[in-house]
């Protein structure tokens, strides 16, 4: 007799049926209310309930609560008051990057680097545009944050892990002290994401900005294989993302009601919630797949939105991040230091 797909004694059946109530119900408040950059919402809390980890603590939550805060604080100070000055500019966004890379390295926060990588970029390219538009996107990616935090909580308490679950990932931990190997993969990021970041904030390149926060992803593991890898992986998981929300989208044109909009998500997120915790070769491509949906379909639904053309584009930009990226890694690892084993002949 074959068990039901939702036995909640099943680990991969719970973390598939949480996820799936987890991100419909952030679809449903995001497409409801609409406040700016909503549809962060759901494309955070996919991400976070992808990875098959243990219900975060109240100490965990409201540490990410307040590393936001911080990633936003940062963002503004940079903005708001060195950015007048490159002289000084320049070389502070540099130090800030090997920061943020060199704690992801020594098994620092996630969230943490995430949110600064998205805070110290995107606020100074949106400044060159009009500064209230800077302030209010990071607002509103904070807002967004705060509430992914309060989902996962909330999507823990309603589909439960069982009390004896040992199959979670449990993250290694901050490493303290210094450490060579991490400085000088954090040396390489930032060597890469630097020029990219300057260009694009000289020229406020605001329509393309996702090519830059593509670029400083790509990065965080400043490894050709990984950097090469992680491009393609982004450029398959968005062809799979598309091809669901090209599905999403048509059935939307036909039965364009918002009750109709949120049953679909459910379907498409428990299908991809399934499929992720399946352990098969395309399970690492679903997870982003599900965010490129989630991103797809909102951007179809504004207003005089073309689909094929935001697809095409947003396919374009991350195989230009993807470029660069390897380009770049290629360059570095050609006239890069490489140590020497010093002779012991004396």
């Amino acid at each position: 007799m074959t068990a039901n797909l939702f036995t909640l004694t099943n680990p991969q059946h719970i973390r598939t049926l949480r996820y799936a109530v987890g991100i419909t119900i952030a679809s449903a408040l995001a497409f409801a209310i609409d406040w700016p950059l909503s549809f962060l919402f759901p494309v955070l809390s996919a991400v976070f309930l992808a990875l098959p980890m243990p219900k975060p603590t109240l100490q965990q939550g409201l540490r990410n609560a307040r590393d936001t805060l911080f990633a936003f604080t940062a963002g503004f100070i940079f903005t708001q008051f060195i950015l007048p000055f490159p002289i000084i500019y320049v070389p502070l966004l540099a130090l800030a990057l090997f920061h943020t890379y060199y704690h992801l390295n020594r098994g620092g926060s996630f969230w943490l680097v995430l949110m600064l990588l998205l805070c110290l970029l995107l606020m100074p390219v949106l400044a060159g545009v009009h500064e209230g538009l800077a302030i209010g996107v990071v607002q509103a990616l904070v807002g967004s944050s705060w509430l992914t935090i309060a989902l996962l909580w909330l999507a823990h308490y309603i589909v439960p892990d069982m009390p004896a679950a040992s199959t979670m990932i449990k993250p290694p931990g901050y490493q303290p002290g210094f450490s060579a190997p991490a400085a000088e993969a954090a040396l390489k990021s930032s060597i890469i994401a630097l020029p990219i970041a300057i260009a694009f904030i000289a020229n406020n390149w605001s329509s393309q900005i996702l090519v830059m926060v593509f670029a400083a992803i790509f990065t965080l593991s400043p490894d050709l294989d990984k950097g090469k890898d992680a491009g393609m992986k982004s450029i398959k998981s968005t062809l799979i993302g598309g091809g669901a929300a090209c599905f999403v989208y048509g059935a939307l044109v036909a039965v364009p009601e918002y009750y109709f909009l949120i049953l679909l998500m459910f379907f498409a997120s428990i299908s991809f919630g399934a499929a992720i915790n399946a352990g098969t070769a395309m399970s690492k491509y679903l997870p982003s797949a599900m965010v490129a949906m989630i991103i797809l379909v909102n951007s179809s639904l504004a207003e005089d939105s073309n689909f094929t053309e935001v697809f095409l584009m947003r396919i374009l930009f991350i195989s230009m991040a993807a470029i660069y990226v390897v380009i770049s890694l290629k360059v570095l690892d050609a006239y890069w230091p490489q140590t020497k084993v010093a002779s012991s002949a004396l």
